[in-house]
């Protein structure tokens, strides 16, 4: 994941119709333990797709003991890959910057009764 090619202004507007249907992708999966998905979670770190519409990801969990772990990983890997036209997913997990409840979405605060 460290030796990323540069995109050019027209590889971005080509790619972002990708970048929306991956955000959509990992809208679907949600932590076991929390009803909320990774995305609106805060627990995507980083979302990178190259030209060749390969996905990288790096991603956190909410406990770096999350026992459920493996089953998230490959959802989120699953779910990406089925995206029409990416080629592949690659996902990092990273625990810096440690994950807190600042890194929720609205809706996330909103679903957990959080958005006072």
């Amino acid at each position: 994941m460290d030796k990323r090619e540069v995109l050019s202004a027209e590889d971005v507007k080509e790619l972002e119709p990708y970048y929306n249907d991956v955000i959509m992708a990992l809208k679907q999966v949600y932590d076991p333990e929390i009803p909320v998905n990774v995305y609106d979670l805060g627990l995507i770190y980083e979302l990178y797709i190259d030209k060749q519409k390969h996905v990288d990801i790096k991603m956190t969990f909410t406990a770096p003991n999350c026992p459920m772990a493996d089953q998230v990983l490959g959802d989120v890997k699953a779910s990406v890959e089925d995206v029409p036209g990416i080629t592949g997913c690659d996902i990092e997990l990273v625990f810096e910057p440690v994950w807190d409840k600042s890194m929720l979405s609205e809706e996330a605060l909103i679903e957990l009764g959080m958005d006072y």
